[in-house]
């Protein structure tokens, strides 16, 4: 029994020792709790499925009574934000691409008359399909206050019918929303830890300040550390991107070029903070645990999964310091949509500004920090 508790008293010895080692220093105890706490928070705030903001447009060419009314009954609902009231059917391209509508509710200029006759009144039900999980729920939604309208008709078999039609996704389906958008996030993931590591690799091995003794400078060895970061993070892209069209058969309606342009500003922004945080780092070890916690709040906050418009405004913000985000929005819109370089020209700006940033300080800190 003596030896028992002795054997016990030893492994209590051990765990008290090593809880204290890792307690003992305030990176080590920041590092313990802070992802946890903020990844809760994210995933609360962030990552969330319920339609909250769902913004609208309004084609009625009928303007009666009956058409009003419909009108004020989706004006009437809390997640509904009328943003547009159209003339003509040349404009709903417009709210639809530039995301200023989710959906448009389109009215003919026959529906009064359908109605009074007693046949099927017909109204058209325009997605934006980008977002199948949100178009989807926003037309649950429709078709809730149509169908509770079709009671207070009486319920006959002729009331209104909704002609749903979702743009960049016929058949709303969660996979056209997701693998586009995976061209960019999967590559980030291995392009941003192999160019946390790079550095950190070579300090840990020793081999760093013998590079930093050569003719090269903190310039040559930045460009020498990101150029094979981005080449193989372009590469993973074209594989992701072949899977995406040739297995599972979803069709590239942009420019291929336009494409691979803004994969490589993106690329370029990812290696930059991923070099930023290996000149940071003192260990490879430091450096994963560095990589690991940013990978989640960008993946997050980039709009992979959850539209950035269902965020609370804080965490909208922040993510213009995501270039995932802007990453993702431009190959999904120019992969789906077919946009046109002008109307993605935005997306360019914070991923060049992020890259702007980054590399020089991960130049600076090369020179000044590992110097």
């Amino acid at each position: 029994m003596a030896a028992f508790i002795s054997y016990v008293a030893q492994i209590a010895f051990l765990c008290r020792k090593e809880i204290l080692g890792i307690l003992k220093e305030p990176s080590s105890r920041i590092i313990l709790f802070a992802p946890a706490l903020l990844q809760a928070l994210l995933f609360g705030y962030g990552a969330t499925y319920d339609l909250k903001h769902a913004s609208y447009a309004v084609l009625d060419l009928s303007r009666g009574a009956k058409s009003t009314e419909i009108v004020t009954r989706l004006n009437g609902v809390t997640v509904f934000q009328r943003t547009a009231t159209l003339t003509s059917s040349a404009q709903i391209a417009d709210v639809i691409d530039s995301g200023k509508a989710l959906f448009v509710i389109s009215i003919p200029s026959d529906f009064e008359s359908a109605l009074a006759s007693g046949k099927p009144a017909l109204i058209q039900l325009i997605l934006d399909g980008r977002n199948s999980s949100t178009a989807g729920a926003a037309a649950a939604y429709v078709a809730a206050i149509i169908a509770s309208y079709n009671e207070k008709l009486g319920g006959t078999s002729a009331g209104v019918r909704i002609e749903r039609r979702a743009w960049y996704n016929p058949n709303l389906e969660s996979r056209w929303q997701l693998l586009p958008a995976l061209i960019a996030a999967l590559s980030m993931l291995q392009t941003l830890l192999l160019a946390a590591l790079s550095v950190a690799r070579e300090r840990e091995q020793g081999t760093f300040d013998q590079l930093l003794v050569t003719p090269l400078t903190p310039m040559q060895i930045l460009v020498g550390k990101a150029i094979p970061a981005i080449l193989i993070g372009l590469t993973q892209s074209t594989i992701i991107l072949l899977v995406i069209r040739f297995w599972f058969q979803i069709p590239l309606a942009g420019s291929i070029v336009l494409v691979y342009i803004g994969l490589l500003i993106f690329t370029l922004a990812s290696v930059g903070v991923g070099l930023s945080i290996s000149a940071l780092s003192i260990s490879m070890q430091q450096a994963m645990l560095f990589t690991f916690l940013l990978i989640m709040p960008m993946m997050l906050l980039s709009g992979l999964l959850t539209p950035v418009r269902n965020m609370p405004w804080i965490l909208q913000v922040a993510t213009y310091a995501n270039p995932l985000r802007f990453g993702i929005d431009l190959v999904r819109r120019v992969y789906l949509e077919g946009a046109s370089l002008h109307e993605v020209s935005f997306n360019f700006v914070p991923m060049l500004g992020m890259a702007a940033v980054t590399l020089p300080l991960a130049a600076w800190l090369f020179r000044n920090r590992l110097s």
